[in-house]
């Protein structure tokens, strides 16, 4: 009878502990006090202060930047660059951005149609042979209005038999061909976000440019640009080196234990690309203009699309539109957590980035976003 009691009490003791640590990890982050008069300095001090508490809480861990007309205003790190807490964060370290690299694979479509490789108001079947809805345009794609399923994860782990390593772009354009199923709705009728959109997009650039999709960004956007601290990275890339290269990690009651890639890590388009904040800069201006890309054409990732029924929806190419001006992203996949806004009339910028799970990028985003957009 003893031995159960003391069984039952270690449990109570282990469950309130679990508690205790779920709600300081996950409670919701608190705000930042700023006074209404507080000078530009002083809000940037008081970012900069938030964010240094947050990460000796276990509640941040990674980089900020803000920027006007592309030059830093404040440009800092918090934290490690991995689960082994050895290495300290810079500014050249590269975070796996997530969702955030949307944006980078729109990029690198509009550099595709500069190239005369595509048109995005081609069919996707014209590029894709096999893919099975006709009457879908690259254009579709970006703005999140085909209606394909984003179904690429799930017919991963239906098929993973069948696959003869990581998941790769060309067999997420394999099994949704060979599925083919039944589109959510008739293309550019509704906004519906899909991952699944954005890896087929980095096929189209693996099939109109003869070469991989990390190959075609390094040499036509990211070497162009110089951003040393960008590239794209999965479980495939041929170069296993990546100098400078964050680990996404988890916070268990104080303990980091590192989170690793599993079989579907193999992909991009949708995420995979990493980048540095000092590399943001560089990024920034590019959509504020660059020799890459006409600036026509590149503006229409930042257009809202007109749907039937008189309705509007406020995804561009890779960018999430607001309505008073600022566009921006966020991203959280395998312990990052990111957020990129801009304003291109202030010529402001606000980036973001984290590599630990148990961070709470939504408010944090909230929080800091509150001091950037109030900046002049």
């Amino acid at each position: 009878m003893k031995i159960l009691l003391y069984v039952i009490l270690a449990l109570v003791l282990i469950a309130v502990a679990l508690l205790a640590w779920f709600f300081l990890i996950y409670a919701r982050t608190p705000g930042i006090d700023l006074p209404a008069t507080a000078s530009e300095k002083e809000k940037l001090d008081y970012v900069d202060n938030y964010l240094s508490k947050l990460q000796e809480e276990g509640k941040f861990n990674g980089a900020v930047l803000f920027a006007r007309n592309h030059e830093p205003l404040l440009m800092k790190t918090y934290g490690f660059t991995d689960a082994w807490r050895k290495e300290t964060l810079t500014t050249n370290s590269s975070f796996r951005l997530a969702s955030v690299s949307k944006q980078f694979t729109a990029a690198g479509i509009l550099r595709a149609q500069e190239l005369g490789l595509l048109n995005i108001d081609r069919h996707v079947a014209d590029y894709l042979k096999t893919f099975p809805y006709p009457t879908v345009t690259i254009r579709h794609l970006l703005n999140q209005t085909g209606g394909v399923p984003d179904n690429y994860m799930r017919l991963a782990q239906e098929n993973v038999e069948s696959l003869k390593g990581p998941l790769s772009i060309n067999d997420v354009v394999r099994l949704v061909a060979e599925e083919a199923e039944t589109p959510k709705h008739a293309p550019g009728e509704v906004f519906t976000y899909s991952n699944t959109n954005y890896v087929l997009l980095a096929g189209i650039i693996e099939a109109v440019s003869q070469q991989s999709f990390e190959a075609f960004m390094n040499k036509e956007l990211f070497q162009p640009l110089g951003m040393k601290q960008t590239r794209v990275w999965n479980l495939l890339s041929p170069d296993e080196t990546f100098p400078g290269k964050t680990e996404g990690f988890r916070l268990i009651g104080g303990q980091a234990r590192a989170l690793k890639p599993d079989f579907i890590d193999g992909v991009a388009g949708d995420g995979a690309v990493f980048s540095s904040i000092s590399d943001f800069l560089i990024w920034d201006r590019f959509w504020s203009g660059n020799d890459l890309i006409d600036n026509e054409l590149l503006q229409l990732a930042f257009q809202p699309v007109n749907l039937p029924g008189q309705k509007i929806s406020y995804y561009g190419f890779g960018w999430l539109i607001d309505k008073k001006g600022f566009h921006w992203h966020n991203g959280s996949w395998l312990g990052a957590g990111t957020y990129v806004g801009r304003n291109a009339e202030k010529g402001t910028l606000l980036v973001l980035l984290d590599n630990s799970e148990n961070v709470r990028m939504d408010d944090i985003a909230r929080e800091v976003g509150k001091v950037w957009r109030g900046l002049d």
